[in-house]
């Protein structure tokens, strides 16, 4: 590699690729490379046989944003798949998230007015939450909480939920009304040819390289370049000489089944605790089809080391002050950091889009 570029992006997923394209499209040269063997981050699928599978757990796209929608929508048809949860909890399916019809298959109510007061009379009177456990019970009372959120949160954390903060349990919502669609978001899809295909798109004609350590090369990489876009891990940027931030991982268990439907519909939570595994993705449903087989995807909660790929980020307070140690290294312009993985940030996909977008109108605007 001898060319000199104006931009190294060090990894293919939406952070990476939306900038790669951005300032290609600006007329900026870029060379992309990525740690692993393929692009897209964990957005990344396969196409069993006719079943696209996510590799990383299932991805629904969603948004309020019309002008993220539309930035996506260039790439790719979203087909117009709703994500309807479902819960197994305690050997019975419920209704997710909690909703009136899930109070009905509780506790036998079916107006807005019963539900209302159902709560109230159950729910646990704490007048300033400090952890997750705690918001949950002055939120829905200990029934709920034990039935759908407890060992599902244990698991997925490792962790009593009275360790965790009350952010994380917040983005469940619960409704007065039957309506069991998971998210509030104005536009939700899946994208009609999948997300690999997007990325591909989106990297047409970039210069891109895979299996690429720039921790490992970053000397020779940024001798042939102006700037660096990083969506890698903060603290191994530096060294992890501030302390290692926490991470959970995941790992998949994919399964080419001979029936024609295993669950019949996308997503199942598995609540109880004793189950090991936190859910079951039937991907043929993102899709609808009507294959005569099925790929199901169990997703188990792990530990995290070092070897291990990191999925959701641990934001206790010991842990964002290590990152806030880390953000504040960050004083030379040469450097832009984003994604999930620099910013020690849970990232919905629209979100990391729409600050994708945001970083490359400013590095446009000033070229």
């Amino acid at each position: 590699m001898s060319k000199i570029y104006d931009y190294l992006i060090v990894g293919s997923g939406l952070f990476g690729s939306i900038l790669a394209r951005e300032l290609t499209n600006a007329g900026a040269s870029c060379l992309v490379v990525e740690k692993r063997k393929h692009i897209g981050g964990n957005c990344y699928d396969k196409n069993y046989d006719g079943i696209k599978v996510c590799q990383y757990g299932g991805h629904i796209f969603h948004t309020n944003s019309k002008k993220v929608w539309n930035y996506m929508s260039q790439w790719t048809e979203f087909n117009n798949y709703v994500n309807r949860v479902k819960s197994w909890s305690n050997g019975s399916l419920y209704s997710m998230p909690i909703n009136l019809f899930t109070m009905y298959q509780v506790w036998g109510i079916s107006t807005p007015d019963e539900a209302i007061k159902k709560l109230n009379s159950v729910k646990v009177n704490i007048q300033n939450p400090s952890n997750l456990e705690e918001w949950a019970i002055s939120q829905i009372g200990e029934e709920l909480y034990y039935k759908f959120i407890y060992g599902y949160t244990k698991k997925q954390w490792g962790k009593e939920p009275k360790e965790l903060p009350s952010f994380i349990i917040k983005r469940l919502p619960i409704r007065m009304t039957m309506d069991d669609n998971y998210f509030e978001d104005r536009y939700q899809g899946i994208p009609s040819e999948g997300y690999t295909e997007i990325f591909k798109k989106m990297l047409k004609n970039i210069p891109l390289e895979t299996e690429v350590d720039y921790i490992k090369d970053r000397e020779y990489l940024e001798n042939k370049v102006k700037k660096i876009i990083y969506t890698g891990p903060i603290d191994e940027f530096f060294n992890y000489d501030m302390g290692t931030l926490e991470w959970r991982s995941l790992k998949f268990n994919h399964s080419l089944l001979n029936v024609n439907d295993y669950q019949g519909f996308a997503s199942c939570n598995y609540a109880d605790y004793e189950i090991p595994y936190t859910r079951i993705i039937e991907h043929k449903h993102f899709y609808f089809g009507k294959q005569d087989f099925t790929v199901i995807t169990k997703e188990y909660p792990e530990k995290w080391d070092l070897s291990k790929e990191k999925y959701y980020p641990v934001n206790d307070e010991k842990n964002n002050f290590i990152y806030k140690s880390y953000k504040e290294k960050i004083n030379n312009n040469r450097y832009i950091f984003g994604g999930r993985l620099a910013e020690y940030k849970y990232y919905d996909m629209h979100q990391v889009v729409g600050s994708a977008l945001m970083h490359s109108e400013k590095e446009i605007n000033n070229f």
